[in-house]
């Protein structure tokens, strides 16, 4: 008989609907596991107390991951539990107000047994906090988990809860995706809401699922979606639910695939081609049409988006006497970005959504478009940080990330999918990217590549 974790998160919310398993039960289940078997780096803070009192409290519901066990990124404001945003120089603050992510995953009935890590304000590719163990993939932990949602991805990869939210600002759900073995799924602009703090005036970053399998990510972008009353723009509602388009074919499709980096000049690892080389052929015999197309972002939009990037860092506003507690990239990004006047933000803030007009045009005649999800497999951990010199720390992680923030920039919906493992076991994403709004064509496609080549099955070492 299979044990509760090798159950995907749907089947877990089947079984608490149907009364065969308790919500209690299977979060003492996950806070067993977390408690042993967290060597992975995935919790900042775990909330036993907290989680038993919920699950307890949980009468009937009507979400498929009603009952169901999730953890909180360390980002996202949980009131009266420790949320430090992945820095030392919060390590004591505890807010008094939820943010929207948490609000919905509570009104769907999940219980959250904990905050899961991050790095400082969610700005590195890596997820290694400092006086905190780093996130590493359980496939290989000496290998990093990605980042910022490592964490996140750590615990759903390891089977420390199902299914997990993350947030995705350059990249920071496909990445740790990638690099665990995982469905990593960043929805489009204005999907969901960024109350109470509303913190992104240029609109890179959103929340997102991090699952192992379609289905469940699916799932849990139907407790995330939807606009609050304050929200100053919002993606249009879906006619149903989104779990539902993952049991409708897709069609067929025009899907542009391109294999060049688009924000650094990098050399592709071979089995990242193979991946991308692979994917493609699938979604051929599947019946699509695949077509080979020009990178759609230049690189004039790199500084662009360099810019933006630095000066949402510097918006992290610390206390003067802490200051000295932050991270040598996030001080040097914090001087780029105060560095930038309010007219040359304003201007950047145009010029990127003039890039990402020309991209979407490009892309338009296209249903998807596929690239690599990253330029080389996991890395060892502490390959791309380097706090003696700032500068190379963040060339790095863009020569890792060259596609990512691609679809950051223009809005679209992207999923990285695990289609392919190397010879010596790490996992290695594909990414997928659809037009704005069309969650429910990309998820329908994503399950359609899913179930001619599961990957759901695969258990890293220590499952």
């Amino acid at each position: 008989m299979a044990d509760l974790h090798d159950l995907t998160a749907l089947e877990q919310g089947d079984l608490v609907r149907r009364r065969e398993v308790s919500s209690a039960e299977l979060t003492e289940h996950y806070l067993e596991r977390a408690d042993r078997l967290d060597s992975v780096g995935a919790f900042v803070t775990l909330t036993p107390d907290l989680a038993r009192v919920r699950a307890l409290s949980l009468g009937t519901g009507t979400s498929p991951l009603y009952g169901v066990p999730t953890a909180i990124k360390d980002l996202n404001m949980t009131a009266g539990v420790r949320t430090t945003f992945g820095s030392a120089a919060f390590d004591d603050f505890v807010p008094d107000v939820s943010d929207g992510v948490t609000l919905s995953i509570e009104a769907a009935g999940m219980v959250s047994i904990g905050k899961s890590s991050t790095p400082e304000f969610g700005s590195p590719c890596y997820t290694e906090p400092d006086g905190l163990p780093p996130a590493v993939t359980p496939w290989d932990r000496t290998r990093m988990a990605g980042g910022s949602s490592g964490g996140a991805a750590a615990a759903v990869a390891a089977g420390l809860v199902p299914v997990a939210q993350g947030s995705d600002g350059g990249g920071s759900i496909r990445i740790p995706a990638s690099c665990c073995g995982l469905v990593g799924l960043k929805p489009t602009r204005g999907r969901i809401s960024g109350h109470p703090m509303y913190g992104d005036p240029v609109g890179l970053a959103t929340a997102g699922s991090l699952a192992r399998t379609v289905r469940d990510a699916a799932a849990l972008l139907d407790v995330l979606e939807g606009r609050r009353p304050g929200d100053p723009s919002w993606a249009p509602p879906p006619d149903a639910p989104f779990l539902s388009a993952c049991d409708r074919p897709p069609g067929r499709l025009r899907i542009a695939r391109f294999v060049e980096p688009v924000i650094a000049d990098v050399p592709v690892d071979p089995e990242c081609v193979r991946a991308w080389e692979d994917a493609s052929v699938l979604l051929e015999s599947l019946g699509h049409e695949v077509v080979d197309v020009a990178v759609p972002l230049p690189r004039e939009a790199v500084p662009v988006f360099e810019t933006c990037w630095s000066v949402l860092t510097a918006l992290s506003v610390v206390p003067s006497e802490r200051e000295h507690l932050l991270r040598p990239l996030t001080r040097w990004l914090t001087e780029r970005g105060n560095a930038v006047s309010g007219p040359e933000f304003g201007l950047a803030i145009g010029a990127m959504r003039r890039f990402a007009a020309e991209a979407l045009t490009a892309l338009a005649p296209y249903d998807a478009v596929l690239t690599p999800t990253l330029a080389t497999p996991p890395l060892p951990v502490g390959a791309l940080r380097n706090d003696a010199d700032p500068a190379a720390d963040f060339q790095a992680q863009k020569d890792f990330t060259p596609w990512t923030s691609a679809w950051n920039v223009t809005g679209m919906p992207a999923v990285s999918l695990p289609t392919h493992w190397t010879p010596d076991g790490l996992p290695v994403g594909v990414m997928l990217a659809s037009r704005p709004a069309e969650e429910a064509l990309l998820l329908s496609l994503s399950a359609q590549v899913e179930e001619a080549a599961p990957w759901a099955d695969r258990r890293p070492p220590g499952w």
